[in-house]
């Protein structure tokens, strides 16, 4: 989702002028929780990359295990999570669809974004007393091991949406026009004055009352730029207290359930690593052999971007640290040689949707906790998948570059490519060190990313030597800001599949999937439609968040293999994340390379098509995802 559009525009001249007194207070207000939330959240990431590290060394190489190590960092990872949705929140990055409202005019803009943070003030507000009263609830279960109260962990989710409130005030009092947000107010409370006066009618439509909430309503606010988060939960809050007795307490226990997995807990660590990677120079290492081995050949350095992307997803688990960290060591060069900046966006975008399934890609690692299926087995199969697209993709390549002349560009001579392949050799062997630790046994798939945070902060320091201290903070303070916007979309989609499992929708949707035409070959092609479109709207981990726990045990039922059925709808939403106009994966690569994306849309589309028809190969041949599952 777009992250680069601020939650509330003002002018440029509204900019400069002095602050008023209530804009002071806000002012004031939104520093104090920059500061106290930034390096806190900073503290726990550093602290949870030392803990989980330990568990490993104290288990494997002392034969020791920590008894208390995995609640402990239960514990801490509540709090980091809430602390860098606050972050999110405050420097507005939680993920949000910005297509729609961009086009609109500066001054309903403004009105928009006012009616988005009273929105968002509304879901704070419904959740907040729950969250306290739930801490109040947990407070006499004591944890096993370190025997302290549970209250201390869970009220991460209290603090956490007090902050979130008091930050979206704070934005209202610097920034809102008074108009607009007695207009918002207005609205809002009418909404909800409207659920209450008709809450008879609208239980009597029976199921036909979740188009209102769970398809009318979250369009809505999705499309309105509100982000996804709130347009989760709140739809939850409004269904449960429109048409249900249920408390909303529950609300809170279901969003507590999304967010405290332990093998979540991966989400914050790889994308740590997956920015280590690119700030120690590692990612420029490899990019390097690639281009000394095949850059001479035609359009060679495209596919130099489609291997630097594979190898990079390998490592990172995210694709905005996938482009950035291509994107700049290849392009300049590209440029030289003649290619269409355009061109060159179409081939980043396509990457990005064919590297979806490459471990440790953090779609893998939510699809595994919120279904069941094991991490392993999802890593082992994502890669065959992803070479199937990558072929696809060299063969769009293959095709408009089999006529070019290539002039000015020498073959690399034996002893330069030998020295890149040394050079790049610490880098390339991170992936494997990775999936040993795994297989091996000597780290659980939540642990490895710490032992893969240790190699990249050794290796790096050691061999290549271009690491700036002076970015170790940001880069910290961004792995909590987007942890904590995905960690959060999860508890907030958990509670609203709790909802719709409540509602009956589940069985509803089973019995009709179940009976899809095409028995399992059906109901993979459906599911692989169902999941392009989804994930166009809700990039991968909302959608497979909200829809896996309700489809995965209908795949089941139908002899589907789970890493099967896993890989197709990973690879489906990733074809739908970076496909125009809503695929908001495209937008994001045209931002890392600066380009319009009007002229880079034309260009997509054979790529695109390319991955389309690779998706049809891994619905008819489940041995591309399961062949080499033990």
């Amino acid at each position: 989702m777009s992250t680069d559009v601020p939650m509330m525009n003002i002018p440029a001249a509204a900019e400069s002028k002095p602050l008023g007194p209530v804009a002071k207070v806000g002012h004031f207000l939104d520093a104090c929780i920059r500061w106290s939330t930034e390096l806190c959240a900073a503290v726990l990431v550093v602290a949870e990359v030392a803990l989980l590290f330990a568990n490993v060394f104290y288990r494997y190489a002392l034969h020791d295990p920590l008894i208390w190590g995995d609640e402990l960092a239960t514990l801490l990872f509540i709090w980091l999570a809430m602390l860098g949705a606050v972050i999110a929140l405050r420097r507005n990055e939680h993920m949000r669809l910005t297509t729609f409202i961009a086009h609109l005019s500066p001054s309903r803009r403004a009105l928009v974004d006012t009616f988005g943070a009273v929105v968002v003030i509304a879901f704070m507000l419904a959740l907040l007393s729950p969250a306290w009263d739930y801490v109040s609830e947990q407070w006499p279960i004591t944890s096993a091991a370190l025997s302290i109260s549970d209250g201390y962990r869970v009220a991460a989710l209290a603090v956490g949406l007090t902050l979130m409130l008091a930050i979206s005030v704070a934005r209202l009092m610097e920034q809102a026009r008074p108009l607009h947000f007695l207009a918002s107010f207005v609205v809002v409370g009418g909404i909800a004055a409207a659920l209450m006066a008709f809450k008879v009618q609208i239980t009597a439509l029976g199921n036909w009352n979740l188009l209102i909430f769970f398809v009318g309503a979250v369009v809505f606010m999705i499309v309105i730029g509100i982000p996804i988060m709130v347009a989760f939960g709140l739809s939850t809050v409004a269904y449960l207290g429109t048409v249900t007795f249920t408390p909303m307490l529950i609300v809170m226990g279901r969003i507590d359930e999304g967010m405290s997995s332990l093998i979540l807990l991966a989400i914050p660590l790889f994308v740590f690593l997956g920015a280590l990677i690119e700030a120690m120079g590692m990612a420029r290492a490899m990019i390097r052999f690639l281009a000394s081995m095949i850059g001479h050949l035609r359009g060679g350095l495209s596919y130099v971007l489609v291997g630097a992307i594979y190898l990079v997803s390998g490592i990172s688990g995210s694709k905005a640290a996938d482009m950035a960290a291509v994107a700049p060591a290849l392009f300049p060069e590209m440029k030289k040689r003649g290619e269409d900046e355009n061109e060159l966006v179409a081939m980043l975008s396509a990457s990005g949707a064919m590297s979806e399934t490459i471990p440790p890609s953090l779609v893998l690692i939510t699809i595994g906790s919120v279904t069941g299926v094991s991490i392993s087995a999802l890593f082992t199969g994502g890669f065959m998948p992803a070479v199937v697209g990558a072929i696809a993709m060299i063969a769009v390549i293959w095709m408009k570059n089999r006529k070019r002349e290539v002039k000015g560009v020498e073959r690399a001579k034996p002893r330069d490519v030998i020295k890149a392949f040394f050079i790049a050799l610490p880098a390339l062997a991170l992936p494997v060190v990775i999936r040993a630790a795994v297989v091996e046994g000597v780290a659980t798939a939540t642990e490895v990313a710490s032992v893969g945070v240790i190699y990249t902060f050794v290796v790096g320091l050691l061999f290549y030597r271009s690491f700036d201290w002076k970015r170790l903070y940001p880069i910290i303070v961004s792995t909590a800001s987007l942890s904590g916007a995905i960690l959060i979309i999860i508890g907030c989609a958990t509670a609203m599949a709790w909802a719709l499992t409540q509602s009956g929708f589940s069985q509803q949707l089973t019995t009709l999937m179940a009976h899809a035409p095409g028995g399992a070959t059906g109901f993979l092609i459906i599911s692989s439609a169902a999941f392009v479109v989804l994930g166009s709207f809700l990039e991968g981990i909302p959608a497979i968040v909200l829809f896996g726990p309700l489809l995965f045990p209908v795949a089941r039922s139908l002899g589907v293999n789970d890493v099967h059925y896993a890989m197709v709808a990973i690879f489906a939403m990733g074809l739908g994340l970076f496909a125009p106009p809503f695929g908001v994966g495209f937008y994001a690569a045209c931002a890392v390379a600066k380009v319009n994306p009007d002229g880079a849309m034309k260009r997509v589309w054979p790529y695109l098509g390319a991955l389309a028809v690779a998706l049809s190969v891994l619905v008819a041949v489940p041995w591309v995802s399961t062949g080499f599952l033990s």
